[in-house]
């Protein structure tokens, strides 16, 4: 991921880095390589926004590939939130049993566990606390 830079080379950006990552950016990855792009980032102390987000495969493996890689010193994991593409899928039993269920995410906000709490959530609106280490 290209880095934020001041004027000044010789600092370190102040702030929070947050990569806005378009879904035709990720349409032509496959699943490791979109993980480890994420994780790359997350790793740097960056929030990741994926314009449309993980398949439900993609984001368990997320999950599975964060576990692995969590160090008490160094890496503390992920918090993730993510909101569905549409409300007028069919959300009963029958309907995610005959695959009404398998939308993907229209939005996920992915940053460092220990840099962002989420404040608030719903259909139309994360609303997440982001700070600085």
């Amino acid at each position: 991921m290209p880095k934020a830079t001041n004027a000044d080379d010789s600092d370190a950006p102040d702030g929070v880095q947050i990569d806005l990552i378009s879904g035709e950016r990720m349409a032509g990855m496959a699943t490791m390589e979109k993980i480890r792009m994420i994780l790359d980032g997350v790793h740097d102390g960056n929030i990741v926004i994926l314009e449309e987000g993980l398949t439900p495969d993609e984001e368990s493996r997320l999950i599975e590939v964060t576990m692995a890689e969590i160090s008490p010193d160094e890496f503390n994991g992920i918090e993730i939130e993510t909101y569905p593409k549409s409300e007028t899928r069919d959300s009963s039993l029958l309907g995610r049993i005959m695959g009404g269920d398998e939308t993907e995410a229209k939005l996920t906000v992915i940053g460092p566990a220990n840099q962002i709490e989420t404040l608030h959530k719903d259909e139309t609106l994360i609303s997440a606390l982001v700070s600085r280490n």
